[in-house]
């Protein structure tokens, strides 16, 4: 075990604490762990912040001046050029203009192919950031929808997990029509109401059966808020 286990542990705890406040040269020296696992990477930190200035210098500047830094080499180079490229990825996929959720229409694009084949009634969420940005895809249960406690409480799992603002149910009927039942439509009520107390709106519940797709907003059996815009 090395003499640094004990100060690494504690520092990766403090930074999943507070990582939005946690200083740059200390996150350049958490990223630092994983290129040196076995040596202290502070001194290295301060020295790559010294030389180009900011967190933001540091992951630009070249290979070949990274390697002249003092306890710099070829998989630290690595990690920051990685580091770079993932950061470029991600805000570029967080930013696409193509994953906006505007309308009930994309609303069934998103989660059409999750019902695809499916036998048995299947719940799913749609998790969306404030401006509709679609999040993600998560199954949150199996079986009659109107199960309210496992159902409350994977969708309240789900959402936060991905920090969502907006969500949109959706779940299956196998064997019959898409037509909400009064077990539908007041586990939505109870659902939406629930979400509300952590700030999180409950944009729609649709259901699917036979390549059908019925939207209880749209349906005026439920409203969340403006009709015509998501």
């Amino acid at each position: 075990m090395s003499i640094h286990d004990g100060h690494r542990r504690r520092f990766k705890g403090e930074f999943l604490s507070r990582p939005d406040s946690f200083p740059d040269h200390k996150l350049l020296e958490l990223l630092l762990f994983y290129a040196s696992p076995r040596s202290d990477t502070n001194p290295t930190a301060h020295l790559l912040m010294d030389r180009f200035g900011s967190f933001a210098g540091v992951l630009d500047a070249s290979p070949e001046e990274l390697l002249k830094v003092p306890g710099v080499g070829e998989h630290t180079v690595s990690l920051l050029k990685g580091v770079k490229e993932a950061a470029g990825r991600y805000l570029s996929d967080r930013t696409r203009v193509d994953n906006i959720v505007r309308s009930t229409k994309d609303i069934c694009e998103q989660l059409e192919s999750s019902f695809f084949g499916a036998r048995s009634e299947l719940i799913f969420l749609l998790c969306m950031d404030g401006k509709g940005k679609a999040l993600g895809v998560r199954k949150v249960g199996e079986g009659n929808v109107n199960a309210s406690e496992v159902t409350v409480r994977s969708v309240m799992e789900a959402a936060l997990s991905l920090n969502a603002s907006r969500v949109v149910l959706a779940h299956n009927h196998p064997s019959g029509l898409a037509v909400p039942s009064d077990a539908d439509k007041s586990t939505t009520q109870y659902l939406a109401k629930v979400l509300g107390t952590v700030n999180i709106e409950l944009v729609d519940h649709v259901i699917f059966a036979d390549g059908d797709m019925v939207s209880m907003r749209d349906s005026g059996l439920l409203y969340f808020g403006r009709k015509e815009n998501l």
